[in-house]
């Protein structure tokens, strides 16, 4: 149980990306993230991300959107997600391409305040932990947090988020961590209802947020919540991949 650890845990989803049980149920030629359009259940390499302390959580499930299989999700003061559980060398597989659709932003929504942190849907990348870039204090909490739990951490974290406020392209770090860097790569309600396709370069994203190359890749979720606004939306996601950059480009 995380219960007794005192940390803020509400936004930091890095904390817990290693705690729920790994399942390998996809086959390896669709690349190293179980893709939405081509399995049976949400149990083939995705599992839940849930949070203590928050008891109401958000639903997903396999529907068809336009003939396409894809997870609908629906968040009503509601928060967790999935998470699918990764080792990839970003060098080799640089770029993130899902696409995605709302049913509408937040009011209350800002990517600021904590008060504001929800997001109809983001998704989320979490990397290797580098011990010796870290405090003796930082080392010491996740040291103990292993013995606790018998996982290792992972490290920092990319969020790509829907934003109600923030210019598309802005990069703000997580108001409960800045270990999660927050990108938005969708902003306000021009787009809601309609699929967009996002591609991002996780190298350039990651140097740009942190300052330097990144570590692997241990982690890719997705989630939809909405418990610090206490508003409720749907989100539409599609497969979400991993790529060479070579073939991201033709």
């Amino acid at each position: 149980m995380l219960t007794p650890i005192s940390w803020p845990t509400r936004s930091a989803l890095v904390l817990l990306l290693v705690l729920a049980p790994f399942s390998h149920g996809w086959a390896d030629t669709d690349g190293p993230v179980p893709q939405f359009s081509r399995i049976d259940t949400l149990h083939a390499g995705w599992e839940p991300l849930e949070f203590p302390n928050i008891g109401r959580h958000s639903q997903y499930e396999l529907v068809r959107d336009d003939g396409v299989q894809v997870v609908k999700a629906t968040t009503a003061q509601s928060a967790s997600g999935l998470i699918a559980r990764v080792t990839v060398d970003p060098r080799e597989h640089p770029i993130l391409q899902w696409r995605w659709k709302v049913s509408k932003i937040y009011n209350a929504g800002d990517a600021r305040k904590k008060a504001g942190d929800d997001y109809p849907a983001r998704i989320y990348v979490a990397f290797a932990f580098e011990p010796d870039k870290a405090s003796f204090f930082e080392r010491a909490k996740r040291q103990a947090i292993k013995a606790l739990m018998g996982e290792a951490l992972p490290g920092n974290a990319l969020n790509y988020i829907w934003a109600s406020k923030l210019p598309v392209e802005s990069l703000v770090p997580n108001p409960f961590t800045d270990k999660t860097q927050m990108i938005a790569v969708n902003s306000g309600p021009a787009q809601v209802g309609q699929w967009v396709t996002v591609r991002r370069d996780i190298v350039a994203d990651y140097t740009r947020a942190f300052g330097e190359a990144p570590p692997a890749i241990v982690g890719v979720g997705i989630m939809s919540d909405s418990d610090n606004t206490g508003e409720s939306a749907m989100a539409w996601y599609g497969d979400v991949q991993l790529l060479p950059r070579a073939s991201a480009e033709q």
